[in-house]
């Protein structure tokens, strides 16, 4: 991770990589507008920060003595969290890469629970010392380029505005009168420069905005937010690899061991067949041809447990025509009667057929052992951009999840996909178990 996170620091700034490519063409583009546009608005920000940061200090400091107070200070203090979450999102004017969030989803979690968490992190304290540096010097030096930028159109708009004032008197610099239009090209000039100026000022200034939000702003290795996404990706590479092991798995069964099976069952019939077309009554070629016809009968057997096998690795049905006809076939072949109702708009992630067919093979299997059921639907739709199924069992109930290692690596499973595993089994029946698995990325 902290390799990944020193590439991060190193990501060159897309505006300063637009001005090293191109220096004659920098200006005729559209960089130098975004980046005024970034100035500009950091520049209104910055003022109306100052403002609500200079209220609420003088209302906490004000209020601290009857004790109120201590209830305004806590508001200062994560006053950055949308201030860091307006600079990741105002820095897509000038970056296209956006900048993560460096804070942990609570999804859930209360107000309380919430502000609990947020004053521990790293990253809440991080971006207020950013909010502080936006109210103040950030603030100043966009609000002094402003000034400089207005001061150089002035310049530029010098002859047309001793034009349209005359006959009164314009003075661009205190006691020096200007008669008339052509004396005032020379400030038009140096209002030309004042804008080119302006125009790589305004570029600079943004290149440093934008390190000191990726370097204050964005994730460290240190957030426990980076972490548990770290974590989750690891995992969640772990199961592809899984995955695709067990799809390898699969073909070399299905096209090595299983074709040789069906060779050898195939030759076996033709020397069952060669031996009692040739015994005669001769007793040694019928014990032969018996032995072979046991031979037969032990390969087909021997076929059908590792079809089995194969099916229960990754069925071949569940790739050639999705979830649907995966989970029926099952349904087919299951001791219990299984109504299946399975309808869905398109085929889906592979990831999310593959969860789903192995959450619905296991909770069969369950029922087949424990419930005593006599009937079991499975309901499967995608509701709200998730996949939804639903299996449930007429059985006795009382069943526990926790009580065997299947559906708990199942949950995890789910957990890796952002969805989520739930079992309601009270005694008595019926047992529920619904899975949740959302569609896209």
């Amino acid at each position: 991770m902290g390799g990944k996170r020193a590439d991060e620091g190193q990501q060159p700034v897309a505006v300063l990589a637009a001005l090293r490519a191109r220096p004659l063409r920098f200006l005729r583009s559209s960089t130098p507008w975004r980046c005024w546009a970034h100035v500009l608005s950091g520049a209104v920000l910055g003022l109306l920060l100052l403002v609500v940061l200079a209220v609420l200090l003088a209302a906490g400091l004000a209020l601290s003595v009857v004790g109120v107070g201590l209830l305004v200070l806590p508001a200062v203090a994560v006053s950055g969290l949308p201030v860091g979450a307006l600079e990741r999102r105002r820095l897509r004017l000038v970056e296209p890469v956006p900048v993560p969030d460096p804070h942990r989803p609570l999804p859930g979690a209360g107000r309380r629970a919430r502000l609990r968490t947020r004053l521990r992190e790293r990253a809440t304290w991080r971006e207020l010392g950013y909010t502080a540096l936006f109210a103040l010097p950030l603030a100043a030096a966009d609000l002094g380029l402003t000034a400089l930028l207005v001061f150089s159109a002035t310049l530029v708009c010098a002859p047309v505005v001793v034009w349209a004032l005359a006959p009164e008197t314009v003075m661009l610099i205190p006691g020096q009168a200007i008669p008339g239009p052509v004396e005032a090209l020379p400030a038009t000039a140096v209002g030309l420069a004042g804008l080119l100026l302006c125009a790589y000022a305004g570029t600079l200034l943004t290149v440093g905005r934008v390190r000191l939000v990726r370097f204050l702003l964005g994730p460290r290795d240190e957030d426990p937010g980076r972490q548990v996404l770290e974590l989750t990706r690891s995992r969640a590479r772990l199961v592809d690899a899984f995955e695709a092991e067990r799809r390898r798995i699969e073909r070399d069964l299905h096209d090595g061991a299983q074709q040789q099976l069906v060779a050898l069952s195939m030759t076996l019939g033709l020397a069952a067949y060669e031996l009692g077309g040739s015994s005669g009554g001769d007793g040694g070629d019928g014990r032969a041809a018996a032995l072979v016809e046991r031979a037969r009968d032990e390969a087909r057997q021997a076929l059908e447990q590792l079809r089995g096998l194969v099916r229960g690795i990754h069925p071949q049905v569940l790739t050639d025509h999705g979830l649907a006809a995966a989970v029926t076939e099952v349904a087919l072949r299951h001791p219990i009667p299984v109504a299946v109702d399975i309808d869905l708009p398109a085929r889906l992630p592979g990831p999310v057929e593959t969860t789903a067919y192995f959450t619905v093979t296991e909770a069969l299997t369950n029922a087949a052992k424990h419930s005593g059921a006599a009937a079991i639907t499975v309901h499967g739709r995608v509701e709200g951009g998730r996949l939804v199924v639903q299996v449930t069992d007429d059985g006795r109930g009382g069943a526990d999840p926790a009580a065997g290692a299947g559906l708990q690596g199942l949950a995890d499973r789910v957990a890796i996909l952002r969805g989520r595993l739930m079992v309601t089994s009270p005694i008595g029946g019926p047992t529920r178990l619904r899975v949740e698995v959302p569609c896209s990325g």
